[in-house]
């Protein structure tokens, strides 16, 4: 075809939308006044938005709000944007469907390089989740590892409440992840790239923590020579964590639950009223309704902050994501030159995964970071671990009957799972411990993960 036929397809704009419309990524362009000029139909089909009722209005007017979130460039009186731009967002369509998305947006400029406005694509990875959990490829999401079918169900529950400025209640054992399942929740929703500001309710004294979280006004007691913005006004727009909130003082907790019914406080020592729009996330390694039937939680503020629970499972309830806790602990650790990245054995794994890890991923975290230095960076292996893990792994005898495995078992076993050693056991009726124990007592067996 020649370049003046070409150029002459291109020249017709119906010939141009045609080629647009076709495409599998959704297509948004505006200029610098975020006025939209295009939007094709697969961004119909994704947002739930119509053309003819988007175009020539101002972006966040038509669909009801940054469309990028807090990663929006056009919020402020001067855009701030780099030439590219690629990143994950989560939105809401128009019937009130939670969809994810990758989008990257690029500047557009005219002939003499000036910016003259913005085109976005974006592609509705949603699906993508659920196929990943189906063909059991989950790895771990939004920097959290796991791959239990309990760790699953966190991932989808922070997937689900990324769309919503609900509250969430964390809970879980001590050491299992609890505030990195609320940087997740914060980094998956629309307020990413705002702020995201934790703090320990049970780290800092009685006197301090009132202006720690709400700030104070210069004067209001000794020592405050200056104004002081607290953690809430400090998350304005972002995510507030406010961990260890069964150590919230009685008094503390009627002002927080005045927060979450007005979205406004007054500073230690202040009069003036301050609003500020934060998302909280709460978190407890304790059970929040004994807390309330003891007297020393509110129950109003119970109801407040607990509209979405998230219960964290301890590591003795999914032994499956031990193999990749310790991969991902091994290759972060330093490596030094001409040395290769520490390795672990079976049989030093087989312990580790026999351990009931009462201080659960921190524990673990700890106890691979010791034989690292225990075995100079080699491999790790039984004699490397911590003492204390030795004694108490064989103190307690197994209970119940015990389900011999046998070579041709184990073979079919495998067999039927690909190579995947987890579902086997499942299928044999025994821990996947057992199974890497027999494997390593028979060398000639299927070894696949």
């Amino acid at each position: 075809m020649s370049a003046l036929t070409i150029d002459n397809i291109l020249s017709n704009p119906k010939n141009l939308e045609r080629i647009l419309d076709n495409m599998k990524d959704g297509i948004i362009a505006h200029d610098l006044s975020r006025r939209i000029f295009y939007f094709n139909k697969r961004a119909e089909e994704i947002t739930g938005y119509r053309r003819e009722d988007v175009v020539g209005k101002d972006c966040h007017e038509a669909l009801g709000g940054p469309f990028c979130g807090s990663r929006c460039s056009f919020c402020g009186n001067q855009p701030i944007f780099l030439d590219t731009a690629e990143y994950p967002i989560n939105i809401i369509t128009r019937g009130g469907d939670p969809r994810r998305l990758e989008m990257t947006a690029t500047m557009m400029r005219d002939e003499n390089d000036r910016e003259v406005g913005v085109l976005a694509t974006f592609r509705d990875v949603t699906d993508l989740f659920e196929l990943r959990v189906k063909a059991k490829e989950m790895t771990g999401f939004s920097n959290i590892i796991g791959c239990d079918s309990k760790m699953v169900e966190v991932f989808r529950q922070i997937k689900d409440v990324s769309g919503y400025d609900y509250p969430v209640h964390i809970f879980g054992e001590t050491g299992t992840g609890k505030e990195l399942v609320a940087n997740a929740i914060h980094s998956e929703s629309l307020r990413a790239g705002n702020p995201f500001v934790p703090i320990n309710c049970g780290a800092l004294p009685e006197g301090l923590i009132e202006s720690e979280l709400f700030g104070h006004v210069k004067g209001a007691f000794s020592g405050a020579i200056r104004d002081k913005k607290g953690r809430f006004e400090l998350a304005n727009k972002g995510t507030i964590l406010l961990d260890e909130i069964a150590e919230l003082p009685k008094l503390l907790q009627v002002k927080l639950l005045r927060f979450l019914q007005e979205g406004t406080f007054e500073k230690v020592g202040g009069e003036k009223t301050v609003s500020v729009d934060v998302r909280v996330v709460s978190a407890t390694n304790k059970d929040l309704k004994k807390e309330v039937k003891k007297g020393s939680f509110r129950e109003d503020l119970f109801y407040r902050l607990n509209v979405i629970p998230i219960h964290i499972p301890p590591i003795r309830e999914r032994k499956s994501d031990i193999p990749l806790l310790v991969d991902h602990f091994l290759s972060k650790a330093p490596v030094f030159q001409g040395q290769r990245p520490a390795r672990i054995s079976q049989e030093a794994l087989n312990m580790l995964m026999d351990y009931a890890w009462p201080g659960n991923v921190r524990e673990l975290q700890n106890a691979v970071q010791f034989a690292i230095v225990r075995c100079k960076g080699k491999v790790i292996r039984p004699e490397d671990l911590p003492l204390e893990l030795k004694d108490i792994i064989f103190e307690k005898p197994k209970r119940g009957p015990q389900r011999k495995l046998d070579a041709e078992r184990v073979e079919a076993a495998l067999t039927k799972t690909g190579g995947n050693k987890a579902r086997a056991a499942k299928i044999l009726g025994v821990g996947r411990a057992t199974l890497y124990r027999f494997l390593g007592d028979h060398p000639h067996g299927r070894t696949g993960d």
